[in-house]
């Protein structure tokens, strides 16, 4: 199976473990603080990098799928300014990780950032943006309903990531995706 072709899916034993906090979870003005006070950092989700870009503290990397849980729209331009350095377009269907999805990611990381517009859904890209940040840097993404969780990325937070894809069932993409 080519590394291109791979792909990681939840099993239901895992979906409590993904749904775990694993950083402080900040709403309001607490959040919208604590993102403008971040050094090197990466968003996953629509709503947490349209409100990284409106505060004017753009993430390295942003990673959006162009839908919300809540249902509301996100126009493509209120992610113009991080687009602008390098957009990269990736298929990633609901409750998997591509190996495409991994690869954008370290990719655009290493080319010093932009956004990664994901078809399909993009809830996954944290444990890639983890994975592919510098120790030192912070992964945020929304949580509905609840807030924006910050997650630093350390050896420790790696390690766990190294992990939670381990449990995940290895398959080989149909559609090359």
């Amino acid at each position: 199976m080519s590394s291109e072709g791979r792909v990681w899916v939840v099993p239901p034993a895992l979906r409590a473990s993904l749904a775990e906090r694993y950083g402080p979870v900040y709403a309001g003005e607490e959040a919208d603080r604590r993102i403008l006070a971040l050094g090197a950092f990466a968003t996953c989700g629509d709503q947490v990098t349209a409100r990284a870009l409106e505060l004017g503290h753009p993430p390295l990397v942003g990673v959006v799928d162009y839908k919300t849980r809540r249902n509301e729209p996100i126009p493509r331009d209120r992610f113009r300014e991080l687009g602008a350095r390098r957009t990269v377009r990736v298929a990633n269907p609901a409750g998997t990780l591509t190996e495409r999805l991994r690869s954008a990611v370290r990719q655009i990381v290493s080319d010093g950032g932009g956004l990664v517009e994901v078809d399909g859904e993009e809830d996954l890209a944290a444990l890639a943006l983890v994975e592919s940040l510098p120790a030192g840097a912070t992964v945020i993404y929304g949580i509905p309903g609840e807030g924006v969780s910050f997650v630093r990325v350390d050896a420790v937070t790696k390690a766990h990531v190294h992990d939670l894809i381990a449990q995940m069932e290895l398959r080989r993409s149909e559609r090359g995706d």
